[in-house]
């Protein structure tokens, strides 16, 4: 089996987001054609520290390369308290036709690109042929940063972008971070309003208080594209109010996000109006002035095709260790009876 952990990983995705961007799109072109599983995640609340949880996603992708695995993430908001990074998390590939485990990947990186290039994929495809030359990210953490990498393939034209925090300075230092990432945009910080007057925003918070309801900023832009990744931000009204897209209507109205709270008020889901993989092979984007809002409750499919990607960028740069003994070995009766046949 082959390992490669967070160094190898890391290595292996740098410069990848094109290649990273074409896998999340062919994912979701695949699921929305029916050649995929992906049964509901697990939740596993631990009852220590408060907030905490780990889930399990198992998944089968087709196509071309099919894959099939499991992805395992915790998400623990203290540990940024202590400096530490929320999430961990390992992905197991299995072999196709023994289902022995092949690969096993630090996914913490991967789960990140992954959700990253899926938003931006989805603002690109959103807006349409609309040049968007600013951005507003909600959260300064792990997850809006590797967002900006993609929204810098999906949005070229980009000029500025605006970061807000509820944490004092964090805003401040990811700007002063990425200014040298990105000498041709220009950053500055503010409130959410500030981030709001975006014609795309990205929230991704540890929050989970529904606590923005976007009525209270009307002045935001017609077609403000907005990637809810944290999904539980949005208050039932700013989702009721606008154009949903989510990547799977079953996944993402559950486990109370803000689109489950939001089915619940209404009695019904006829408030969401597309998945991204028809969104995708569309030309135009939603022909509405509303307000655009990505859900994306995040497939396991998503995470299998971009580790598959990373695996064989790593395994041809010879990146990884080769370990022995994670498979059962042979049958003890079927094999002595093929060696006798033979």
């Amino acid at each position: 089996m082959k390992i490669l952990g967070r160094d190898d990983v890391n290595t292996a995705l740098r410069g990848l987001e094109p290649a990273v961007l074409d896998a999340v799109r062919s994912a979701y072109v695949l699921h929305g054609q029916g050649h995929s599983q992906v049964p509901f995640s697990s939740f596993l609340r631990p009852p220590r520290p408060t907030g905490s949880r780990i889930i399990s996603l198992p998944a089968y992708l087709g196509g071309p390369e099919p894959v099939m695995g499991l992805k395992w993430i915790s998400s623990f908001p203290a540990n940024v308290e202590q400096g530490l990074q929320r999430a961990s998390s390992v992905q197991i590939l299995n072999d196709l036709n023994t289902g022995y485990p092949k690969a096993l990947l630090e996914g913490s990186q991967i789960s990140a690109s992954r959700t990253a290039a899926s938003a931006a994929l989805a603002a690109g495809a959103l807006h349409g042929d609309r040049r968007v030359r600013t951005a507003g990210l909600i959260g300064c953490g792990t997850i809006n940063q590797r967002v900006l990498a993609f929204l810098a393939l999906t949005h070229p034209e980009l000029e500025t972008v605006v970061l807000q925090d509820v944490v004092p300075g964090r805003a401040e230092v990811l700007a002063a971070e990425l200014e040298s990432e990105y000498p041709k945009v220009a950053f500055r910080t503010g409130d959410v309003g500030d981030a709001l007057a975006a014609e795309t925003v990205s929230i991704a918070t540890t929050d989970s208080t529904y606590w923005l309801d976007l009525a209270e900023y009307p002045e935001r832009p017609a077609g403000q594209v907005i990637l809810h990744l944290s999904l539980r931000d949005l208050s039932t009204g700013s989702v009721l109010d606008a154009y949903n897209v989510v990547d799977d209507i079953e996944h993402a109205i559950r486990e109370q996000t803000s689109l489950h709270r939001a089915e619940r008020e209404v009695g019904h889901r006829e408030f969401v109006h597309a998945e991204i993989a028809s969104v995708l092979g569309c030309t135009e984007p939603p022909a509405t002035d509303r307000t655009v809002i990505f859900s994306p409750f995040g497939l396991g499919v998503l995470d299998l095709a971009v580790a598959q990607v990373v695996l064989r960028t790593a395994t041809e740069a010879g990146l990884g260790t080769e370990a022995a003994g994670f498979d059962p070995g042979s049958h003890r009766v079927t094999a002595a009876m093929l060696g006798s046949a033979a």
